[in-house]
């Protein structure tokens, strides 16, 4: 049995839902936990961020439902509309730093959306990664190297299909997979730490 948490790392809702995350990964130290990125900003949707018009009024809305934070540093970055959110390179990102430490997948998701939504870091740069890889004590060359990598490309794609083999369609999903390839959704949107426990336990999976 393993968790497999899909998400966006330029989704509002994903970042919210990191406390969700981190304190199930904390109770849940038994069970792996899988990180797959969605592609929600790809293709035609890999445009200036004023095109999205809801951005500040659904983080509005995630900031008091969720308590999740959003820093200064991230309002500048978006305030004038131009900065494009590309899913494709946080997935990039997410496939490296994932390369580096593949035990600690969810706590490096949850501080790739921590940099962009507090510190305004951009998840096409480079930088960004070398960053969070120093700041997590891995080695920064290695990972800048992998995002840039042609396997990083290849494994954003990899993540992209195997979210909508899982049925995936919205983020964040968070689901349990057992032995069989048999899938518990456990969350959709949003949840507790309690809440998924409940669900956990009612599949019989605890």
């Amino acid at each position: 049995m393993k968790l497999v948490y899909v998400f966006d790392a330029y989704c509002g809702w994903s970042h919210g839902f990191s406390g969700t995350l981190s304190e199930v990964v904390a109770r849940h130290p038994e069970l792996p936990v899988e990180v797959v990125s969605g592609g929600l900003f790809t293709g035609s949707r890999r445009v200036p961020i004023r095109q999205f018009g809801y951005v500040q009024g659904a983080n509005a809305q995630i900031a008091e439902v969720t308590g999740a934070e959003f820093g200064e540093a991230y309002e500048r970055l978006i305030a004038d509309g131009s900065f494009v959110m590309d899913s494709e390179a946080a997935a990039r990102g997410l496939a490296a730093l994932r390369e580096a430490a593949p035990d600690r997948a969810a706590e490096l998701a949850v501080e790739l959306q921590r940099v962009f939504y507090v510190d305004g870091l951009s998840l096409s740069d480079p930088a960004t990664y070398r960053k969070i890889a120093e700041d997590a004590g891995l080695d920064a060359d290695a990972v800048v190297t992998a995002f840039e990598s042609p396997g990083a490309k290849a494994a954003a794609e990899a993540d992209f299909r195997r979210a909508a083999e899982l049925g995936v369609n919205g983020f964040p999903t968070f689901l349990a997979v057992d032995g069989e390839g048999g899938v518990t959704e456990l969350a959709y949107g949003r949840a507790t730490a309690d809440e998924i426990d409940e669900r956990l336990g009612a599949a019989a999976i605890l």
